[in-house]
Parts: structure tokens; C-alpha cells; sequence
């Protein structure tokens, strides 16, 4: 899932930065509204999920992030199973924004007052983009540091120097297809009921106008 988050991020900050006059741009808003629904599966998984998943299981105690900090530049560090202090921050954030990010870019849409939100929605845009450089550099610098396959564990959930006892018994591969499908099934639904013409999409029964279509006609 961290993967289609983060190619869900790219697609649609890509787009809105390259594209804003384009008819290609109510697509940054269609990547995001998936964006949403991912980071919402993420939440619920942190609830009623795997031990090392749930959010009750992230060190979130500011002296624990200190401790891993000079854990990090001294090599004295102990690596975890689960969600360092660092990367436990990073993901609450990054969930945080992304919730954010989905709710401003709805009101956008829905309101008939886009300009209210649009720079709380950049603002949200663009410090999700900074924290995501800053965790890059983070495992980089974990991986470098402590060598226990940070980096591969974020895709297939294993470490290298683990305690048998704090390691993942075993992975949850239907759960993680079945989390895909329903985002990839609710992008399809988004396509569908996408209107190019008018650039609006029809969610559900309420009306979003993803371009600048009705506005254009108001000022001609």
C-alpha cells in the first residue's frame, strides 16, 4: 500500500504542478481523491491490523525520538521490528496531510468556492512533499547507518538483526491484494463517471467540478 500511496502523491502532484490549464489536470484530483481512499484503508488497518501495523504499537514518545536520533548519528542504535520513533512520526504526518489534502481538494470542488481552499490545499501539498524528502533522507541515512534492510522491509515487511520474537510470523499478502483491488476498483468507478466534456465527475450523487469549465462559461 505504501508504494500506491506514493505513486497516487507523485501522479497528482505531477500533474497539478505541470498541467494546471490543461484538460489533463481534473486528473490530479482523480489520483487524489484515490490518494484518499488509500490513506483511509491505512487508517482503518492501523486500528484492527497486524501487531506492527497498528498505530498503538508506534513509539510516538518524544524521548524515544530523541533517543533514536542519537542512536542514528552515534551507530548505537538498536533496530526495531515495527515502526522506528522516526518513521512513526512520518507516518502519522504524512496520513495527517493526506487526509487533509483530500478534504481541502473536495470542498474545492463542492463548494463553488475553490479559491477558499486552494492555499491550504497547496500548503498541504507541498509540506507532504518536504516531509516526504526528509523521510528519503532518513532511511537512507537509517540504511547506511544500521544496515537491517529498512528500506526492503517498507515493501515486504521483513528486517535483518530482529529478535525471532519481534519479527512478522507471517505476511498478510490477501489482505494487502484486497486492499489494491478495492483501491484500483474505486479509481475505475472515478473514470467512469468522469465527464471530459464538462470536466466535472458525479461521486456518488454529489456533483465535483475538477476544471475550470464553469467557470469559463460564467465569464463568457
Amino acid at each position: 500500500m505504501a508504494c500506491v500511496f506514493a505513486g497516487l502523491f507523485v501522479t497528482a502532484y505531477t500533474i497539478a504542478n505541470t498541467a494546471e490549464h490543461s484538460p489533463l489536470f481534473p486528473w490530479h484530483m482523480l489520483a487524489g481523491l484515490t490518494m484518499g481512499l488509500a490513506v483511509v484503508l491505512r487508517v482503518l488497518w492501523g486500528v484492527v491490523g497486524t501487531r506492527h501495523a497498528r498505530f498503538a504499537s508506534f513509539p510516538l514518545r518524544p524521548a524515544a525520538l530523541v533517543r533514536y536520533f542519537k542512536g542514528l548519528f552515534t551507530g548505537a542504535g538498536r533496530p526495531v521490528a515495527g515502526h522506528n520513533p522516526a518513521s512513526s512520526w512520518v507516518a502519522i504526518v504524512l496520513m495527517g496531510l493526506a487526509l487533509g489534502l483530500g478534504v481541502t481538494g473536495y470542498l474545492m470542488t463542492s463548494s463553488g468556492n475553490a479559491e477558499a481552499y486552494k492555499e491550504v490545499h497547496e500548503l498541504l501539498a507541498n509540506t507532504f512533499l518536504a516531509v516526504v524528502l526528509l523521510h528519503i533522507a532518513g532511511v537512507v541515512l537509517h540504511s547506511l547507518r544500521h544496515r537491517d534492510g529498512f528500506a526492503l522491509s517498507m515493501v515486504d515487511g521483513r528486517k535483518q538483526q530482529i529478535e525471532p520474537a519481534e519479527t512478522i510470523s507471517r505476511a498478510r499478502p490477501v489482505v494487502g491484494m484486497l486492499f489494491i483491488a478495492i483501491v484500483a476498483a474505486f479509481a475505475v468507478h472515478l473514470v467512469r463517471h468522469y465527464d471530459a466534456g464538462t470536466q466535472s465527475l458525479n461521486l456518488f450523487g454529489t456533483t465535483l467540478q475538477l476544471g475550470e469549465h464553469e467557470h469559463e462559461e460564467e465569464d463568457d
